[in-house]
């Protein structure tokens, strides 16, 4: 169980640290601040660089907090809210399945990162280390009550700009 705990919290948390870095440095064929930041613009989110800022920061924070096995739910949490938010704007329209640009990849991502905080990070992990016990059916609800509660506040403040008139 241990082993297992570890493997999944390494490859769901350093993915999740990739993609953060795509969106902040630009690396494994992101477009970094700039670029990502012109994109959220064009779905309200304005600034766009400070919001690809928060976004990269909420997915390469809660991927390295996840893969340490440390303070499972607050990585959980982060993790939910950026799904939650890439789900609404961009994946949704596009029905369930990965190839169509859909929304599986994200939720199966929530899944794991919530199943996370529920179990907990297991023995081979920082949390174990430091005696930290944040695990369970509450602790794993709560992360995805406040992670979908971030992602709500985000999805709130976007600003359109007016429609211009043909």
């Amino acid at each position: 169980m241990a082993l297992a705990l570890l493997i999944l919290r390494l490859v769901v948390g350093l993915t999740m640290v990739a993609h953060g870095t795509q969106k902040l440095f630009g690396w494994f064929g992101g477009h970094g601040l700039k670029g990502t930041g012109g994109f959220l613009e064009q779905l309200g989110f304005v600034p766009g660089r400070r919001n690809a800022l928060f976004a990269g920061l909420a997915e390469f924070t809660g991927g390295l907090l996840l893969a340490l096995g440390l303070v499972t739910p607050l990585a959980a949490m982060l993790i939910v809210s950026v799904m939650f938010v890439a789900v609404a704007t961009v994946h949704v329209k596009h029905g369930y399945f990965n190839h169509n640009q859909g929304y599986e990849y994200n939720l199966t991502i929530v899944a794991a990162a919530v199943s996370l905080a529920m179990i907990g990070a297991g023995p081979v992990s920082l949390d174990a280390a430091l005696g930290i016990r944040d695990a369970g059916a509450v602790w794993g609800l709560a992360a995805l009550v406040a992670g979908l509660l971030g992602g709500a506040v985000q999805l709130a403040g976007r600003k359109f700009p007016p429609q211009q008139k043909a």
